[in-house]
């Protein structure tokens, strides 16, 4: 079987938080930077307060972006009433990823135990965009960029991955 290519993809990285700045934000910078490790290309980075409407203003806004493939975030997945970036999302989502927040809450019950059932975590597809939101927590942000994200978003990564999908996604080819 031939070895695919590596392909760098464009992502969106937002926090959602009432507390950081995008100088103290460590886990937005986390993500920036095993995505640049990688060889990928973070497009646009912002950082947005725990509110409901301007999460799902500047998800919009990137969804729409033609220069977007994916958006990461990271905060407002925990059960809080300030913690809304699943409810944000909610109404942009064209399919869900349940595998996403299954796996993620499965590999963080090795570090954490019980306490990952407290993760809002998930993935979807948002037209043809995929949107991941991650917990703020540093460690939460490294087990799920190094083992799910990275690896899905490497198109040498086998048997499938997501950015394999992107050109049927985006109807550029037709599926078999």
């Amino acid at each position: 079987m031939r070895q695919r290519e590596f392909i760098p993809v464009n992502v969106g990285v937002l926090t959602v938080s009432d507390t950081r700045t995008l100088q103290d934000d460590l886990s937005g910078q986390l993500i920036v930077d095993l995505l640049e490790r990688d060889g990928h290309r973070v497009a646009e980075r912002a950082l947005v307060r725990d509110h409901r409407e301007a999460v799902r203003d500047r998800l919009s806004t990137w969804i729409d972006h033609p220069g977007v493939d994916f958006i990461i975030t990271t905060g407002g997945t925990g059960v809080t009433p300030r913690d809304v970036t699943p409810e944000a999302l909610a109404p942009l989502i064209t399919k869900p990823i349940p595998g996403f927040g299954e796996l993620f809450r499965w590999l963080s019950y090795a570090e954490i135990g019980t306490s990952t059932i407290q993760s809002r975590a998930e993935g979807a597809l948002c037209q043809s965009t995929y949107v991941f939101l991650l917990p703020g927590s540093t460690s939460g942000v490294r087990l799920a960029m190094e083992k799910i994200l990275l690896p899905q978003l490497d198109h040498r990564h086998g048997p499938c991955n997501f950015v394999m999908l992107l050109p049927r996604i985006r109807g550029e080819r037709e599926d078999p």
